[in-house]
């Protein structure tokens, strides 16, 4: 399921315009973003929890060349699955 059919499936099980559903769909995704943005958690019970992560500095190598590099430090956004996601899908 990709973004578009997300924002149909929302209209037909909601009763709302496509466009309305659009404007929700991508509200909650600017909602949870701009949550992760400022280091905070986004929690929805039953379904599962969006965190942020901070990965150090580290040194790799480069694939092709074997040449050691510097991978930055950077932040991750993660999801965990709740009991009940996990519950419905197994």
């Amino acid at each position: 399921m990709n973004k578009n059919d997300l924002i149909s499936a929302v209209a037909d099980s909601s009763g709302l315009t496509r466009s309305d559903a659009t404007k929700a769909v991508e509200s909650v995704f600017d909602s949870i973003t701009a949550t992760l943005k400022k280091g905070d958690d986004v929690r929805l019970v039953g379904f599962g929890t969006f965190t942020v992560s901070k990965r150090k500095a580290s040194t790799g190598r480069n694939p092709r060349t074997g040449e050691p590099m510097e991978i930055a430090a950077s932040t991750q956004p993660k999801f965990k699955a709740g009991k009940g996601l996990k519950d419905a899908v197994n």
